[in-house]
Parts: structure tokens; sequence; C-alpha cells
């Protein structure tokens, strides 16, 4: 499999990221509302060849993990322990604090930013061990509605 599509499930909210594991490479980073997710999943998995699924086993993922079955074998379901946490860290290696902003606690930088689409990320480079390419510029407040 060369694409996957990572999510980090969440009551009101998912993030999902989608890229290319041969290339080390995200190509689309969005946090969707999370009545659209299976929408949103079932046609970027149709869309593809060669794609997997990879979701993360938090508290609000039996749910989704129940319709996303039918995507079996290409269904991961994966650890995703302290993801949200950590995506605070990862967000400051893709944006970097320079010039006077470094003196300044990092929390208020991500006070109003969401994260889900981080988390995703970091579930997916942690299952496949890998530290993606996020060259483009993520959008943090990036949503499906």
């Amino acid at each position: 499999m060369s694409r996957v599509i990572s999510i980090d499930p969440g009551i009101s909210k998912c993030g999902v990221i989608i890229a290319d594991i041969k290339e080390k490479k995200v190509y689309e980073a969005i946090v969707i509302k999370s009545h659209l997710l299976f929408k949103y999943v079932k046609k970027k998995y149709q869309s593809g060849k060669n794609v997997q699924l990879l979701i993360g086993n938090g508290t609000s993922s039996k749910n989704y993990i129940k319709y996303l079955n039918q995507f079996e074998p290409d269904l991961i379901i994966a650890e995703e322990k302290n993801s949200t946490y950590r995506a605070k860290q990862r967000y400051f290696e893709i944006f970097p604090l320079i010039g006077i902003k470094c003196f300044l606690p990092r929390e208020i930088f991500i006070l109003n930013k969401n994260l889900d689409a981080l988390a995703a990320l970091i579930i997916m480079e942690d299952y496949f061990k890998i530290k993606f390419d996020v060259s483009e510029k993520l959008k943090t407040k990036t949503w499906l509605k």
C-alpha cells in the first residue's frame, strides 16, 4: 500500500491526514465534522488505489470502527495514546517560532489551533515509524462542515 488515510477520531470532529508512505509526504490534512467522516473517507478510499485506512483506538473510535470495517483488510486500528498532546510538539516542528516569539510561552500560539489533523499525523508516524514530510504548510483551521 502506498497511500494511507489516517484518522484521529473524536466525538464532534476528526482529524484526517492523507499521505504517501513511499514518498513519506502528506498530501492533505483536514479537520472534519464527525458526522461527515464516513462519507468523506468512502469517497477518498474509492478514488484511490492501494489505500489503507488507519484509525486511532481512542475512546470514541468504536463507533467509527464498526462502519469502517467494511474496508477490511485495508483497515488498521492503531494506538493513539498521547497523540493530541504530542501534536502540540509536532506543531512547533512544522511551524517553528522565530524572532521575539521564541521568548514567549509556546502555549499561547496553539490556543486557537485545531490540532486534530496533527494528531492523525502522529498516529500515522508512530504506526509506520516514519517521519512524514509536511513541507506543504498544514492549515490547522481547515474544516469540512
